[in-house]
C-alpha cells in the first residue's frame, strides 16, 4: 500500500518547532516514526522562501541551508509557494483621541502553498499514485481537498496535527487522525553536517 505524505512546511514550523531546539528536522525519519506500517513512497514538502526580515536578517540564509539539507533525503520533494510582503493601512484597536485612527503596517502573507498541497493531493489521488495520503497540517483550507480525495477518489487520507492539541481544527477530519507529540521531534533530527550530491558540506545553523 503506497503512502504519500504532504507536509505544510510553514504551518508545521509555527505549530511544532518555532522557538524549539528541533528545527533541524529530518522529515523522512519523522514520517517513518509516525507511520511505521506504511510504505512511504514520497514526502511532498510545501513551503515558501522567506526574505530577510527587519528583526532577523539571516532568516533566509538559515532556511536555504535547511532546504539544501532536506534535498539530500531520498523521499523528499520540495514544492515552492511565495512569500508576499505589502504595506496596508489598518485601524488601531485603541486610538488616542486626536491622533490618527489608522496606521501603516507591513503584512507578510504566504501564497499558493495550500493550493499547491491540495492540487498535488488530488492529482495523486485521482491518478492512483497512492492508496493512502497523509496531510501534515492544521490548515482548515485543506478540508475540502481532503474530503474529495476521501469520498470521490476513494483513497484513505490521514491528518496529522502539528499544532498543540487544544488548537486542533475540527474541520480536518480524514479517514484517520494523529496528534504530533513534541517528544518525537528530538529523535528525528538531521546530522549536524551533511553533504550534497556535489560533496559540499551542509552544516546546521549555529543558532539552531
Amino acid at each position: 500500500m503506497a503512502t504519500i505524505v504532504y507536509i505544510d512546511g510553514l504551518n508545521f514550523y509555527y505549530g511544532a518547532v518555532r522557538g524549539t531546539a528541533y528545527k533541524w528536522l529530518d522529515y523522512q525519519a519523522l514520517c517513518a516514526r509516525l507511520l511505521p506500517r506504511d510504505q512511504i513512497t514520497k514526502i511532498r514538502y510545501f513551503t515558501a522562501r522567506v526574505t530577510g526580515l527587519p528583526h532577523d536578517a539571516s532568516a533566509a540564509t538559515r532556511q536555504d541551508t535547511y532546504l539544501r539539507a532536506l534535498e539530500t533525503l531520498a523521499l523528499v520533494e520540495i514544492h515552492y509557494g511565495q512569500i508576499v510582503t505589502r504595506t496596508r493601512r489598518l485601524p488601531l484597536a485603541n486610538p488616542t483621541p486626536g491622533s490618527p485612527r489608522t496606521v501603516e503596517v507591513l503584512v507578510t502573507e504566504e501564497k499558493r502553498t495550500d493550493v499547491n498541497l491540495a492540487s498535488y493531493l488530488l492529482l495523486d489521488a485521482f491518478t492512483g499514485a497512492c492508496d493512502t495520503a497523509v496531510v501534515v497540517s492544521n490548515d482548515s483550507d485543506l478540508a475540502e481537498a481532503i474530503d474529495i480525495a476521501t469520498n470521490v477518489a476513494g483513497i484513505k487520507v490521514g491528518v496529522v496535527n502539528p499544532h498543540p492539541a487544544r488548537y486542533r481544527s475540527r474541520h480536518m477530519s480524514g479517514t484517520f487522525f494523529k496528534q504530533l507529540r513534541c517528544g518525537i521531534l528530538r529523535h528525528c533530527q538531521l546530522p549536524s553536517e551533511l553533504h550534497d550530491d556535489a560533496g559540499r558540506a551542509i552544516r546546521k545553523p549555529t543558532t539552531w
